[in-house]
């Protein structure tokens, strides 16, 4: 069975709480955070701390109407991930929610956000799991069935290999970052109404069926990973 461990916050955003601790040990600079996959949800709260948020995106309409809506981003380039505008090295912050199970090449876009971190910066990523009964499904059965369940849930996902917790997993150690914190939820199989009803039978079936190789219990992994300061380490 498949440990659910949820992030140790009082309100759920993780990700912002850890690019707050990552700031206080750096009180002179400007925090630069790369806001990726900006046309879905929202970014982080680093409260009154003077940074700069740059978005990157697919480009579709419904994410570059959500991305124009967006008040917090200094910066916009919507395209193809594998070209659109990353300097390297320039952002303390790569917060990635929903994107990286979302793009196609989704480990191309892993490297050029790796790429576009300071030594010791942040990638924060959080993805619907492949490798559960929940992915599965959500890759492999008619679009209709899951949008009619879940008005805002992340955009359709193409789900390469990578985009699963053995895949983030696995990637981190062929990268040489550092994993230091893994949390899975069920954010997601709650938002498509598969926890319950015909949709959640699917999901037990599916997990049944693989003899738990594609787990039920969870739906989305959440991963805070540093990229290593030492210059001589085998990273991007």
């Amino acid at each position: 069975m498949t440990e659910l461990r949820t992030p140790p916050v009082d309100d759920g955003d993780l990700f912002s709480e850890r690019a707050r601790q990552y700031a206080g040990e750096r009180p002179v600079d400007v925090i630069h955070v790369l806001e990726a996959g900006c046309g879905w949800g929202t970014g982080l709260d680093l409260g009154d701390r003077e940074h700069e948020v740059t978005g990157v995106d697919l480009d579709t309409p419904a994410l570059r109407a959500h991305s124009a809506a967006r008040t917090d981003l200094q910066s916009c380039h919507l395209g193809d991930l594998r070209t659109v505008p990353m300097p390297p090295r320039a952002y303390d912050v790569v917060h990635a929610p929903f994107l990286i199970e979302r793009v196609p090449n989704a480990e191309l876009v892993l490297d050029r956000f790796v790429a576009a971190l300071k030594p010791g910066g942040l990638l924060l990523v959080r993805l619907r799991d492949r490798g559960t009964a929940f992915g599965f499904l959500d890759r492999t059965l008619p679009e209709p069935l899951w949008r009619s369940r879940a008005h805002d849930a992340p955009p359709r996902a193409v789900y390469d290999k990578v985009a699963s917790r053995r895949g983030m997993r696995w990637y981190c150690v062929m990268r040489g970052l550092v994993i230091t914190e893994e949390y899975t939820g069920r954010d997601c199989l709650d938002a498509f109404g598969a926890g319950s009803g015909l949709a959640g039978g699917l999901c037990r079936t599916v997990a049944a069926l693989t003899r738990g190789r594609l787990s039920a219990d969870h739906s989305e992994v959440t991963l805070v990973i540093r990229k290593p300061e030492n210059r001589f380490a085998r990273v991007i």
